[in-house]
């Protein structure tokens, strides 16, 4: 039996629960691991909340709460390969295991080894928020030079995308409030506090022949405000908000396999996408890490570690 975190039913935090489960059998196309530390996502309260069930995988409840996680594998089920007894991994729970808990069930396709150099807390971190990044970039397909707008720059997807911007040689302005600056600005950017000035006429002091492209991780009524400063309405890409097509833009294209998964870790290695971790909470805190993150106002990435 091993403690696991998670919820009842759909709902609020009054939702959540610690219980004992025994092991997870993985099945096929699964790894059981044992769980050293698991990332903290906004996704984890909008399943909580029942917005996106078809992302469980089925499970009945209790349902244990996270997406991402690196660890140790215990087992294999049928059809796995690449993946031994024994490896270092880190991956996505895409099938409903949850990863706030000692073990759980990766699914293998979308789960790869941790290289030498990279510690598991850096791992656990990169199935979201690195590739994620990695995704949006790409797709934009910006080159060196060019203007990049981070709207919602001070969380940990934001912060993500915005090193590895960095990193390709953009130049980098972030929407965030005055919390976020610090963080953003160590990475690089050139912060806009929408708490504190107009947004629209400061971006366009800064760029007054409008952005290259846009990356939108706070959507809404932020995403329509910034929209307009894109060049080409096409290069506003959107992380959380699939009504952008409405604006000319498009919704982040997500690559999960085993093969970003690996870009992500070759490129967290050379320090291009190293994650910005500002709270790293014991199991036990799981409740504390995901509330600060459902606030709305974690700055960088918050992880559990586990073991």
């Amino acid at each position: 039996m091993g403690q696991a975190w998670g919820f009842g039913r759909y709902g609020g935090p009054e939702v959540q629960e610690f219980f004992e489960r025994p092991d997870p059998v993985p099945a096929r196309g699964e790894v059981l691991i044992r769980v050293e530390v698991a990332g903290v996502n906004p996704l984890d309260h909008i399943l909580r909340a029942g917005l996106v069930d078809g992302l469980d995988g089925g499970r009945p409840f209790p349902r244990v709460l996270g997406m991402e996680a690196a660890g140790t594998v215990l087992a294999r089920g049928e059809d796995v390969d690449g993946l031994e007894v024994g490896d270092a991994v880190f991956g996505f729970a895409l099938t409903g295991g949850g990863t706030y808990a000692e073990t759980t069930v990766l699914s293998a396709p979308h789960t790869a080894r941790v290289p030498d150099g990279l510690t598991a807390t850096v791992a656990a971190t990169l199935p979201v928020a690195g590739t994620t990044a990695v995704d949006a970039l790409d797709q934009l397909g910006l080159p060196a030079g060019a203007t990049v707008l981070v709207n919602g720059v001070g969380g940990g997807v934001g912060l993500a995308v915005a090193r590895l911007a960095v990193g390709r040689g953009l130049r980098v302005i972030g929407t965030g409030s005055t919390a976020k600056r610090e963080h953003a600005e160590a990475v690089g950017v050139r912060f806009v506090d929408y708490t504190a000035e107009d947004v629209t006429a400061a971006a366009r002091e800064l760029v007054p022949d409008g952005f290259d492209g846009i990356v939108d991780l706070a959507g809404g009524a932020s995403l329509r405000t910034v929209a307009p400063l894109a060049r080409n309405p096409r290069d506003v890409i959107s992380v959380g908000d699939m009504s952008v097509p409405e604006l000319g833009g498009r919704f982040v294209e997500r690559r999960t396999d085993r093969r970003n998964l690996e870009r992500a870790a070759r490129l967290a290695l050379d320090g291009l996408l190293t994650p910005v971790i500002t709270a790293v909470h014991p199991l036990s805190d799981a409740p504390a890490a995901l509330a600060t993150v459902e606030s709305g106002h974690a700055s960088g990435k918050v992880v559990i570690k586990v073991a």
